[in-house]
């Protein structure tokens, strides 16, 4: 074959292999962006696009929500409202010794947790509380779940009722956060499913003919009526690892406080409906 015709193929070949390298590389950057913190972005649902859960109930749920005299959450924020002026410990302090009037001084406060306090610990709203009666009040804490908890958890929430969630990404809770999404994408259980093939992928679908939300954090704590109850955010994610055949993580453990804190980052800007209903 002549010179002159072998060159022309030679600059084919190089620039094919030159292409598919330079392919693979972007490719491997992709992912690598994908896997680093950026990919928060991409799992960030857009504003238009989030909904509430309160979007796919009942009008009869939707009324028991809305007006006080029907939601059975209302004894919960009442009990919370007594609490709140309850002196209590050695240090013979209440929530109002310290606070004054929560309708002033806890408006939106609610709304910003789960938060990194400044000795660098990850608290929900219930894990102030109670970190608030044995450092301000020397008393013992509430049990998880327990009735009080949830009382002073509804009374503070319903403060901040209407006001957009405020959890953003920090420096601070950056890695909590890149934790819980890693959480919220992780297939667990026997039936090998992730928070996000439902919440994500398949919301507004159907799941044993219910309805599945996008579980934006949005009205906790919450009365539902399977429960008969007031109950927790941390006892609804346990609900979900119990039905994918998963071993629940412990209350207050590190893993239900990362992915409460990355649900309330996608819903940041919603609006609190605190205390909410349920099915």
């Amino acid at each position: 074959m002549p010179r002159s015709e072998s060159i022309p193929r030679m600059h084919k070949v190089f620039l094919f292999g030159l292409f598919n390298k330079l392919v693979f590389l972007a490719t491997a950057m992709s992912l690598a962006a994908f896997l680093s913190f950026g990919a928060l972005s991409q799992a960030d649902p857009v504003g238009h696009e989030r909904q509430s859960s309160y979007a796919l109930m009942s009008p009869d749920t939707k009324a028991m929500q809305d007006d006080p005299l029907l939601n059975p959450a209302t004894f919960a924020v009442l009990d919370g409202q007594v609490l709140w002026q309850e002196v209590a410990g050695k240090k013979n302090q209440s929530c109002a010794s310290c606070h004054g009037d929560a309708t002033v001084s806890m408006k939106g406060v609610a709304a910003s947790f789960p938060k990194v306090n400044a000795a660098g610990q990850l608290l929900s709203l219930t894990g102030q509380i109670n970190q608030c009666r044995t450092e301000r009040q020397g008393t013992t804490p509430f049990a998880f779940e327990s009735k009080p908890l949830l009382a002073l958890s509804a009374f503070v929430a319903n403060q901040s009722k209407g006001m957009p969630i405020t959890v953003e990404r920090t420096p601070a809770n950056e890695a909590a956060l890149v934790s819980g999404q890693r959480l919220f994408n992780q297939r667990m259980g026997q039936l090998n499913l992730s928070c996000a093939q439902c919440h994500a992928e398949r919301s507004g679908q159907k799941l044993a003919g219910n309805p599945i939300p996008q579980a934006h954090p949005t009205a906790y704590p919450i009365y539902r009526l399977e429960w008969q109850a007031v109950g927790s955010l941390e006892r609804r994610l346990r609900n979900c690892l119990v039905g994918v055949r998963a071993e629940p993580y412990a209350f207050g453990s590190a893993e239900l406080l990362e992915l409460e804190l990355f649900l309330a980052w996608r819903a940041r800007a919603m609006p609190l409906e605190s205390p909410g209903v349920r099915p």
